[in-house]
């Protein structure tokens, strides 16, 4: 698995974008906003939320229904995968088409196939929270179909970091929205928010996005520069009882002026679309 597909295709948030009112395309957050993006396959990468933290908790996260705390069997399923905007645009930094071609075929395998993973979610002052470091460890793991993962920390970033969090009355164990996970060979991790939102709550149904930045490097001798890739997690969740959750997930992945040769090509569209069906059942002790 290259470094750029696994990257790009594995997802990196399973659970976590605000559609806020820094423009005027995301100023109202509604149901069928969210839902046109399931069904479009035109998206346009999401306006940077980073730098606006909650005045509630001064820092930033996704907050999630109260409905959702606690520990979750999960099975995510891969349904549909897509590149909007041709091959080329999943070809790496130089637009390879035959990595494009190996990049479609590796997930066009894993269509209905079943992952299984544990999710956590926790009720913090300002609201449920994923825990990130716990999810994606554990959904790395699972999509890899090994152990891979050494080890995830909370990295301190100016949006979320620790001071913050107990300065608004926060707990130490609270998570943070920044992680930086170690692999067990020679490679690491640094995942950041920078866009997040949700539509308001609807009776049993929760919508929410957030996108996210992920470097990933090789921490060797390797000379490789590191992959820089954004994408967008889009999420419906409907509960059905106390004790089960039913949801859709889509990943949006866009290109990173850094990184890509096509970047201004793409004008800021999403070049990837893959899309899976989420069941949750609480986990017991």
């Amino acid at each position: 698995m290259s470094r750029r597909y696994f990257a790009m295709h594995v997802p990196a948030s399973v659970v976590s974008t605000a559609i806020l009112s820094t423009s005027p395309a995301y100023a109202t957050a509604t149901t069928s906003s969210y839902t046109n993006r399931f069904e479009s396959d035109i998206l346009q990468f999401p306006p940077i939320t980073a730098g606006v933290p909650s005045k509630e908790s001064g820092h930033e996260n996704l907050y999630f229904p109260a409905w959702m705390e606690g520990e979750w069997n999960a099975k995510q399923t891969l349904i549909s995968t897509k590149a909007p905007l041709g091959l080329k645009y999943i070809g790496g930094p130089q637009a390879d088409i035959n990595i494009a071609k190996k990049t479609m075929d590796e997930q066009e395998k894993r269509i209905n196939e079943e992952v299984n993973l544990k999710l956590r979610f926790i009720n913090t002052k300002f609201g449920v929270v994923e825990d990130r470091a716990f999810n994606l460890k554990s959904r790395l793991n699972a999509f890899a179909g090994k152990e891979v993962v050494a080890s995830v920390e909370y990295a301190d970033v100016k949006d979320c970091n620790r001071a913050s969090v107990l300065a608004a009355g926060g707990k130490e164990t609270d998570p943070l929205s920044t992680t930086l996970v170690y692999f067990k060979g020679p490679a690491a991790q640094k995942t950041f928010l920078i866009s997040h939102g949700e539509a308001p709550l609807d009776n049993d149904d929760w919508f929410g996005y957030e996108t996210l930045r992920s470097i990933f490097a090789l921490t060797n001798q390797s000379t490789a520069p590191p992959v820089t890739t954004d994408q967008e997690a889009i999420y419906s969740f409907k509960k059905v009882d106390n004790d089960r959750i039913e949801g859709r997930l889509r990943l949006a992945g866009y290109l990173n002026p850094q990184a890509d040769t096509l970047y201004f090509d793409a004008k800021q569209r999403a070049v990837s679309l893959t899309d899976y069906t989420l069941s949750l059942k609480r986990a017991t002790s």
